[in-house]
């Protein structure tokens, strides 16, 4: 049983009033940055700290008059704090806390990604260990292959996730990155030491050449992950939707008592949630789009980036949380029908095996071209007749039977013959 990770709803990361809490948390670490170096009172940083509060309504009604959104959250802080109120905010420009504030919500997203993605890889790590040795048919094109078996595959959905892994703690410590350092990054009115000491208090890094913004590459380079990361939940949903075809039926998605599939069809199990993760994927990679466009501003900075990023930074992150959460539950709860894959595993009379006659028939003497003749002839047969027998029809060829004997043919069509090596992938991955 997989262990299930408690998580704080990533959609309250992304409200107004957590917004503005971000904001305060800046202002406030560049308020004890200052009064550390000795450039505004000490008495005054601990009376802005036991003072400063916000209203979101009264924030939003006065930001409705002056048509600015930091300006309204300074006057309604100043509401609170009064006389020493005029420390704060003192040399900054907007972005210095817009986009250190930013970063704090960026990084709290990935905390939560990352609690999420672990709970995935509990998922399918036990799953794949459950199935380690049911045999499945693998497929390319969508056509039957060789054999495999269905613990593989989610071996390499395994491998794919912890790729994942690396990547959002990479991204963490490349979004984690603040600026203090005045309009157009100059420090013009700013020591740089107090940057050091408000982003270091923050659990940031100041940004090594930041502009009047930190630069929007980061923030794409956040993007992009998130729809790297769905496009393999997609991946992995787009399987579990063709594994449960009807015609097909190896695996499907569980299906709660009292669910129904369809307003007409009563019959119908529909994998409605692999549909569903399929098509938010869809929405994450346009948002990847916008924020690759967000990176090209005016000179030292514009305002064009902020009004998408007001969207796609929200959105992408909840969808992506939303996405994990579903994708681990259905991982979890997947039915898997052995009896099914096995009866795939066997249409045609093990025309699977095709490569293994044409293997032995060469290692007899038999040119490769005349081998694969042979054995083409024999599966398209069994290929193309109801109730194809491609066993059967070699094992009445001449050509093959003067070449192989019983055992040697038995040997061909054994399945395990294509699994003997699969405990090294289980191994790299401690399944």
């Amino acid at each position: 049983m997989i262990e299930r990770y408690t998580l704080p709803e990533m959609g309250s990361l992304w409200t107004e009033d957590y917004k503005l809490k971000t904001w305060l948390q800046v202002e406030i670490a560049v308020c004890e940055a200052q009064a550390e170096l000795g450039y505004i009172p000490a008495e005054a940083v601990e009376e802005i700290k036991a003072k400063a509060q916000f209203d979101v309504k009264r924030v939003l009604e006065i930001e409705a008059e002056v048509k600015h959104d930091m300006i309204a959250f300074l006057t309604n802080v100043n509401e609170y704090v009064g006389e020493p109120g005029r420390y704060i905010h003192l040399g900054l420009t907007s972005s210095d806390v817009l986009d250190t504030a930013l970063a704090l919500q960026l990084v709290a997203s990935l905390d939560v990604l990352l609690g999420t993605l672990e709970t995935l890889i509990q998922a399918i790590r036990y799953q794949a260990q459950q199935h380690r040795d049911t045999i499945m048919v693998g497929r390319t094109h969508g056509i039957h292959a060789e054999p495999m078996t269905f613990g593989f595959k989610l071996a390499g959905w395994l491998a794919e996730v912890l790729r994942h892994q690396d990547r959002l703690v990479r991204l963490r410590e490349s979004v984690a990155v603040g600026k203090i350092s005045g309009a157009v990054g100059t420090y013009g009115n700013l020591d740089p030491r107090i940057e050091e000491i408000a982003c270091a208090n923050l659990g940031l890094k100041p940004d090594c050449a930041s502009t009047q913004v930190i630069s929007r590459d980061r923030h794409a380079d956040y993007l992009q992950g998130l729809a790297l990361l769905a496009a393999s939940l997609e991946r992995f949903a787009v399987e579990i939707r063709n594994l449960q075809r009807t015609d097909v039926l190896e695996v499907e998605e569980f299906f709660a008592k009292g669910q129904k599939g369809s307003s007409a069809m009563p019959h119908k199990r529909n994998p409605i949630r692999s549909e569903r993760i399929t098509g938010m994927a869809r929405v994450i990679r346009g948002n990847a789009v916008a924020a690759l466009e967000n990176i090209a501003l005016w000179h030292e900075r514009d305002i064009s980036h902020s009004s998408v990023e007001r969207v796609i930074l929200p959105d992408s992150a909840i969808l992506t949380h939303f996405m994990l959460v579903e994708t681990a539950d259905l991982v979890h709860t997947l039915l898997v029908h052995p009896a099914n894959m096995s009866r795939n595993l066997n249409r045609y009379g093990g025309v699977i095996f095709s490569q293994r006659v044409l293997l032995a028939l060469v290692g007899k003497g038999l040119s490769r071209e005349e081998a694969y003749t042979i054995v083409q002839s024999n599966a398209h047969q069994a290929w193309n007749t109801e109730g194809g027998d491609f066993r059967g029809l070699i094992e009445r060829d001449e050509r093959v039977t003067q070449n192989l004997n019983a055992a040697e043919l038995a040997q061909c069509f054994d399945p395990t013959h294509h699994l003997r090596h699969l405990d090294r992938v289980y191994q790299r991955l401690g399944i």
